[in-house]
């Protein structure tokens, strides 16, 4: 393994505190709010479908341009340093202390790029969807990695909470992948069959320079 790459959302960034400024914003409790998102996920629906069941005419796009012209200076749905994960930095300094390659790349609005920037991260580049004009899973976004990273396939290996956006993809773009237990979606895929497909399940950062040097050996 020569480069690892990190997805964003619930990966590196807790999102706790994005979902509650929305909950604020349509006016329902954060906990109501917290539950309908787990409801529809539940389902199989998108994530837009838990603001729509609290306001049926939610448009994100005009949402959120009303929202940055009522709030300018205010974080909005957007996330800062605070967010952070707590075992994020640590993780990312040991994996550059091992001599690997570490890489940001995962679906995020053009202003991510700039707030992950500001944190001072231990990486080597941060590069985001909406950037880049691709999007997990399109195999495109995947090969956009490769190109980014500089190795082949086989020697990078992806980061996500996700199967559907983070670990299949990557396994089929011939990628290795580690699956993340945490987040609204990371805690349920870890318990699908599919799950098997990456190469370890991880239940937090902590434990992913350890499996890399081959000093903890971590089941799926």
């Amino acid at each position: 393994m020569r480069s690892v790459v990190f997805d964003v959302g619930e990966t590196l960034v807790d999102e706790t505190r994005i979902f509650a400024r929305w909950a604020d914003r349509l006016g329902v409790p954060h906990l109501a709010f917290f539950g309908l998102l787990g409801g529809v996920l539940a389902e199989g629906r998108q994530l837009i479908d838990a603001f729509r069941l609290v306001k049926p005419d939610f448009d994100l796009d005009v949402e959120s341009a009303a929202w940055l012209a009522e709030e300018p200076d205010s974080l909005r749905e957007n996330f800062d340093a605070d967010d952070l994960y707590p075992d994020v930095r640590p993780a990312l300094a040991s994996l550059r202390a091992q001599g690997l390659q570490v890489l940001v790349a995962g679906n995020q609005p053009v202003q991510a790029g700039p707030a992950l920037a500001a944190m001072d991260l231990p990486v080597d580049g941060v590069y985001i969807s909406d950037v880049w004009g691709v999007a997990k899973p399109d195999p495109a976004f995947f090969e956009r990695v490769r190109t980014a990273s500089g190795f082949a396939p086989h020697e990078i290996l992806y980061v996500g909470d996700r199967l559907d956006n983070d670990v299949l993809p990557a396994r089929a773009a011939g990628m290795r992948a580690a699956l993340l237990r945490r987040g609204l979606w990371g805690y349920r895929h870890a318990g699908r069959p599919e799950a098997a497909r990456a190469d370890v399940v991880l239940d937090g950062l902590a434990q992913l320079p350890d499996w890399l040097s081959g000093k903890a050996d971590i089941p799926i």
